[in-house]
């Protein structure tokens, strides 16, 4: 056994030294060959928008404890946007193309992306858009450009919005497993479909005012970049009115049905170059590396921290998709106790999550703003628990499609009982006084227990209402009013109060500048997200020579597939209360 024993050691030790070995290979390689990606922009380039796989405001910093090793990502949208401005500037750039755009973006991401194309043409540089095929989301981006082309056997999808929810009241009955819900919020629902077979009448209420809230923001950008009253518009997606590209052009939703090479020839004839000789082009992302390693001026020495909180709450250090106390709490308390740093913008795009880390990201704001201003921008969504930690801040900027709102809580937990008695199972307790056994799996919910959880939910509830009342300036009977658990959009958010003022990360900037009362700063980004060895491993499958454990489950189960078992274990890691958005709103 001894032998055994060594031989296993000896074994696992070889492994651990591969390991360690493969690894550092990978992080000198990234030490000694960071610039063979280097870009070189040439004269007379354009730039390819392709957003495919960009989705995260911020891609993030990583610090490698172990390593002693800092990583710095530049594909999130921040770098995007950052890029497109610096290209406005760059005589070598003469315009943009969005050829075949596959974003999968939110729609606040979007109109911010919209917004700096429309400002980057004011440079007198086109944008042109080419599609083989135009969805809905991607026709509201690629409505900005100067020329917008179709192939001619494509089509356009413009239909105006839906949303759809899977309710599994019946499903529960039928396997014996059911969710027991406690919750506080008429509008609560999140845990609707494990309540119901259908849709409650106020939950079709506010998605009704949602959808048409954020159908009226697209259709009036779109309006205004393509010179379409919004009535036509309107009548276009309910007649289908432009589902063929004949129909698109005819309705003047496109500007031409062409073919891809005719596209390129048309800019190589704006950049007055032969038709026969290729045209310089840049990716988007390399041109964003480029501009994100190269053009901080450290001569300025004031600073605006800003700090992304993305994702659900979850708690611990959190990462670029989960936002956790370590790493917003470090940031926050880097960025007060940096006397460079005269202002903090917190970037809010969350859904929200577990209440008891919203308080305590609540907490250390709170702390902060004592020492300096801490405006809040939220993107494509700050709802429930991201509404928690952006409601005291000293300003909130919105944009009119931001999702927000969503002031509840619930508790959720799973219940086996008719599923045990089903197979043969019984559960049998001692106890020693009433309330020492819990919660269990396979019991159905006592009463006691029941009412504990309530009081908890409705202590949270409380909290949160006076959480908000307080950062408002409200009274808890107003915040209450239009509580109860409802989204809005950041335009009807505006009208009750819950936000300041409409507008993206750069009014929410240029606020956070002028009431620091500083004109020339650079901008820091957080969180540096702290990883160990150990995470390192637990994340080996994102190197890119394998795919994700979640891209191979896309492969097997399908797309839809894929979301409903996210909807499942999202409903099992929710522990303890919970203050997250009541349902996920795709825009198609």
């Amino acid at each position: 056994m001894k032998f055994l024993g060594n031989v296993l050691a000896t074994v696992i030790g070889i492994f651990v030294f591969c390991m360690v070995f493969f690894f550092g290979l990978i992080f000198l390689g990234a030490i000694m060959g960071g610039d063979k990606d280097a870009v070189n922009v040439k004269d007379n380039t354009v730039i390819e928008l392709d957003l495919s796989t960009v989705s995260l405001d911020y891609a993030g910093k990583v610090n490698f404890k172990d390593f002693n090793y800092f990583e710095t990502n530049h594909d999130g949208v921040i770098d995007v946007l950052n890029a497109i401005n610096a290209a406005k500037k760059d005589n070598k750039i003469k315009g943009i193309s969005i050829l075949n755009n596959q974003s999968q973006l939110g729609l606040a991401q979007s109109k911010a992306l919209r917004d700096k194309l429309e400002d980057f043409k004011k440079s007198g540089k086109f944008v042109v858009a080419y599609s083989n095929f135009l969805t809905q989301r991607n026709y509201y981006l690629n409505s900005v450009a100067d020329t917008l082309y179709l192939n001619p056997v494509g089509e356009l999808d413009f239909k105006g919005l839906s949303s759809e929810i899977l309710f599994m009241k019946e499903l529960q009955e039928k396997t014996g497993i059911k969710m027991e819900v406690i919750r506080h919020g008429k509008y609560k629902s999140a845990v609707e479909p494990y309540l119901n077979q259908e849709m409650s009448p106020e939950n079709r209420e506010q998605i009704s005012v949602l959808l048409n809230s954020v159908w009226n923001t697209i259709v009036t950008d779109i309006s205004k970049s393509r010179k379409i009253s919004i009535d036509s518009l309107n009548a276009v997606a309910n007649n289908l009115g432009a589902r063929t590209p004949e129909l698109a052009l005819a309705k003047n939703l496109v500007d031409k049905v062409s073919y891809e090479d005719e596209y390129h020839n048309a800019i190589k004839k704006n950049l007055k170059i032969k038709l026969n000789d290729d045209y310089n082009k840049v990716s988007i992302l390399k041109y964003a590396k480029k501009v994100g390693t190269s053009t901080s001026d450290y001569s300025k020495k004031e600073i605006i921290a800003v700090i992304y909180a993305q994702g659900e709450i979850r708690g611990g250090e959190g990462d670029i998709n989960i936002i956790g106390e370590g790493s917003i709490k470090r940031s926050l308390e880097e960025a007060r106790n940096d006397d460079d740093v005269k202002a903090i913008v917190l970037r809010v795009d969350s859904p929200g999550g577990s209440a008891l880390t919203s308080e305590l990201i609540w907490r250390e704001i709170e702390i902060t703003k004592k020492v300096k201003p801490v405006v809040v921008s939220m993107g494509n969504v700050a709802a429930s628990g991201g509404y928690y930690i952006a409601c005291n801040a000293d300003r909130i900027f919105a944009e009119p499609s931001t999702i927000t709102g969503s002031i509840g809580v619930f508790g959720m937990l799973p219940n086996m009982n008719q599923l045990a008695k089903n197979i043969g199972i019984n559960a049998e307790q001692v106890k020693t006084h009433d309330n020492a056994a819990g919660y269990s799996l396979f019991e159905p919910m006592d009463e006691n227990f029941k009412n504990q959880t309530l009081e908890s939910i409705e202590n949270v509830y409380a909290t949160f209402l006076n959480r908000v009342a307080t950062g408002r300036k409200m009274t808890t009977e107003q915040v209450d009013a239009i509580a109860q658990g409802r989204v809005w959009t950041g335009t009807d958010a505006l009208k009750n109060g819950l936000v300041d003022e409409l507008g993206g990360l750069d009014e929410a900037l240029k606020y956070a500048a002028k009431i620091a009362k500083i004109k020339d700063y650079r901008i820091e980004n957080y969180p540096e997200y702290e990883k160990s060895f150990e995470d390192l491993l637990g994340n080996f499958t994102g190197i890119s020579m394998f795919k994700s454990k979640d891209a191979l489950l896309k492969e097997q189960i399908g797309e839809e597939g894929y979301q409903l078992l996210e909807q499942i274990k999202r409903a099992n890691q929710l522990k303890g209360i919970q203050a997250i958005m009541p349902f996920e709103l795709k825009i198609n």
